[in-house]
């Protein structure tokens, strides 16, 4: 089980890394996450929604993704609420309060019965705690952490984050909160995002290995462009807030502009986008800013109706109706960019108006509905000559209105599905249109992220298997 001392420290992609080095070495190994708290997520072939991350971890693992991989799924949807999906299905919406002193107890048992179900499948599991597992107020009915490292009897690994400061006194303090039988099962620590000389560390890492009484595993540096995305929203911090290139040439970077929603959901949408040289991804928190965008984009969220509101409120939809260029709508996005969003049953307007009026860029409507849609999906445009694509849905509502959904001159369009830009066919076709469209010389150069992605995961696990006593970790688990 790896384990962290804080949020973001690297646990999801360093058991995708793990999970790849053991199937590289003829091992059937298998992702758990018992409980995820996150707003990317990712559809299932057979129709289910789970984290993103555990989706990469499959991917890594070289198995297919199912629910029981993320048998909990906590999407936010305000500061003490939260939708909870639980086997890839909408379970219900409750308070954080009411959560952890109530619902967890008697949601334990489905969560250990699908980790049940996966290890009599696999000869490994790789489990992925939440946060930190020192969370004292939380740890009586935590459910993600050392809970589950009982229930499964796992060795476990304590990552620390040396980029964020503070590595040494983190793990001390984490190893220092934990029962006694809880911190029996922190085998080892390591140590993630190293810069500079590991020399200068060691003495450090001495120290805490004596204080501690376990070992360091390793020490893993800071690996530049990775381009594998992370679930955590606190890694939508890392992201472009502006364009550094605001020049007038004609072979600048395509300006694409995504309005930094409060309940953005699925945001990683762009990375791949973000990765062409052709192109400049910005999350915009300022109104003034959509002018200097060549495309705008209204991306997913978990709160349609709130951040179409927020919209209002901020001076982005003014922006929005004052902008001359092209806009593209994506799942919730596309819901704003319609006549009117009516939520009846009140899935999202707990407070708000059970109708409000679009943004009126797309005649189309939408109604709210108590059923989610998941399912993986393709689709073909006709504004330019594209090859299809592919994605899958996630949404609550259902749209109805003009089948090819784009106003008669193409300036604006709207569309359910996400990851439709990861296709490197699709991706470029549209920056060759893109760029077209707004007068930009051709692009010199593509970015291959579908073909180069398992490269990326390789790269990854070569890293890892070069920075962490896999010998060690093997003994762990009796490989």
């Amino acid at each position: 089980m790896i384990l962290g001392t804080a949020s973001h420290v690297g646990k999801s992609l360093l058991t995708a890394g793990l999970g790849r080095i053991f199937s590289d070495d003829g091992i059937c190994v298998a992702p758990f996450k018992a409980q995820n708290m996150s707003l990317n997520s990712a559809a299932t072939p057979d129709g289910r929604e789970i984290g993103r991350a555990q989706a990469l971890q499959a991917e890594a693992c070289r198995v297919v993704p199912c629910a029981e991989m993320n048998p909990i799924l906590i999407k936010p949807m305000s500061d003490t609420a939260s939708q909870v999906v639980l086997l890839g299905r909408v379970w219900g919406q409750v308070t954080a309060s009411d959560y952890h002193l109530r619902r967890v107890e008697d949601l334990f048992p489905v969560v250990v019965e699908s980790y049940r179900k996966l290890a009599s499948r696999h000869e490994l599991m790789l489990l992925e705690g939440a946060g930190s597992p020192a969370e004292i107020n939380l740890r009586k009915h935590d459910i993600v952490n050392m809970r589950m490292a009982h229930a499964a009897d796992a060795q476990c690994l304590l990552v620390g984050d040396i980029d964020r400061g503070g590595v040494f006194a983190s793990l001390v303090g984490t190893l220092e909160l934990l029962e006694p039988e809880d911190r029996a099962r922190i085998r080892g620590f390591a140590i993630n995002k190293f810069r500079g000389d590991v020399g200068l560390l060691w003495p450090g890492v001495e120290t805490i290995e004596k204080r501690l009484g376990i070992p360091c595993v390793g020490v893993v540096p800071y690996l530049r462009d990775l381009g594998l995305e992370e679930e955590d929203g606190v890694a939508l911090e890392d992201r472009r807030r502006a364009w550094p290139d605001r020049s007038l040439s004609l072979e600048r970077p395509l300006r694409i502009g995504v309005v930094a929603l409060p309940h953005m959901a699925n945001f990683t949408d762009f990375d791949a986008l973000a990765a062409e040289p052709a192109a400049s991804v910005a999350f915009l928190e300022d109104p003034a800013d959509v002018a200097l965008a060549d495309f705008l984009i209204l991306p997913g969220t978990k709160q349609t109706l709130d951040d179409l509101a927020w919209l209002r409120e901020r001076g982005f939809a003014r922006a929005t109706e004052e902008y001359a260029g092209p806009i593209i709508g994506i799942c919730g996005g596309f819901q704003m960019l319609g006549l009117s969003i009516d939520d009846p049953a009140g899935v999202e307007s707990d407070g708000l108006p059970r109708r409000m009026e679009g943004l009126c860029k797309l005649p189309v409507r939408t109604t709210m509905r108590g059923e989610k849609t998941v399912r993986r999906a393709t689709g073909t445009t006709t504004m330019w000559d594209a090859p299809p694509f592919t994605g899958y849905e996630i949404h609550m509502g259902e749209t109805t209105g003009e089948q090819c959904v784009a106003d008669v001159r193409g300036r604006v369009w709207g569309t359910y599905i996400h990851g439709l830009f990861d296709d490197d066919a699709f991706r470029h076709s549209f920056l060759r249109f893109a760029r077209a469209s707004c007068g930009l010389e051709p692009a010199r150069s593509f970015a291959s992220v579908t073909a180069a992605r398992e490269a990326r995961i390789d790269r990854w696990a070569g890293h890892l298997r070069q920075s962490l006593d896999m010998k060690l970790i093997r003994a762990w688990v009796g490989l």
